[in-house]
């Protein structure tokens, strides 16, 4: 298998719906979908159950112990050669995983992302908050709204990376906040390749939506 997403999830299982219906577009089939509920009081368990026969879907229940960890304990049971690591408030449009497979053909990596923008249905403060999240002259450097950078830190809502990489080393950290970055500087300090995948018209980037402040992104065209 070459693609195992893995979903963590806390309390959303409407956005989880949004995103599972967003997977079974894909026209790349070669995947699993991983999805661990982190101790949820409200789960998403029932909606999974729908999708059972139209995805390779797997669901597992844990006590809550932040993002960083249950991406592990997801990573730990899966079965495919990159992880692609989601929020569970993603949509990824039908051509997202073909998109990857090309980019990943020409120039093979290690790890890799893609950037993220606002989706059209941001209010004006909501895009005035995304700006500041992904501008080039804020964060945007290290979310991948900078398309020629040093380095790229790829963020956990739209991360790749081979699972053998992933488990020499160690997964994310048990950090609550900041554990993706910390986990990108990990990439690079054990000497691993990393790359944005930045093709027009590609479907790797992340168009952002929100309900409760900047949580909801799509991943878009």
């Amino acid at each position: 298998m070459k693609y195992s997403l893995i979903i963590p999830v806390y309390n959303r299982p409407d956005e989880v719906d949004e995103l599972l219906e967003s997977l079974t577009t894909q026209t790349c089939k070669d995947f699993e979908v991983v999805v661990v509920e982190d101790g949820s009081s409200v789960p998403c368990e029932e909606v999974v159950k729908k999708y059972a026969e139209l995805l390779d879907i797997h669901y597992f229940k844990k006590l809550n112990s932040g993002p960083g960890t249950t991406r592990n304990y997801g990573a730990e049971r899966s079965r495919g050669e990159y992880l692609l690591i989601l929020d569970s408030d993603c949509v990824l449009p039908g051509r997202y995983l073909e998109a990857i497979n090309k980019e990943l053909e020409n120039q093979p990596t290690d790890a890799f992302g893609g950037p993220d923008r606002a989706h059209d249905s941001f209010t004006p403060v909501q895009k005035a908050i995304n700006y500041s999240m992904t501008s080039f002259f804020t964060t945007g450097g290290i979310r991948g709204g900078k398309k020629k950078m040093d380095k790229f830190y790829p963020r956990s809502f739209n991360m790749g990376i081979r699972r053998d990489v992933y488990m020499k080393l160690g997964g994310f950290s048990k950090m609550r906040f900041g554990e993706d970055i910390d986990f990108s500087i990990r990439i690079f300090k054990g000497g691993y390749s990393c790359r944005l995948l930045l093709r027009h018209g590609c479907g790797i980037s992340v168009e952002l939506i929100c309900e409760s402040f900047l949580s909801r992104c799509i991943i878009r065209e």
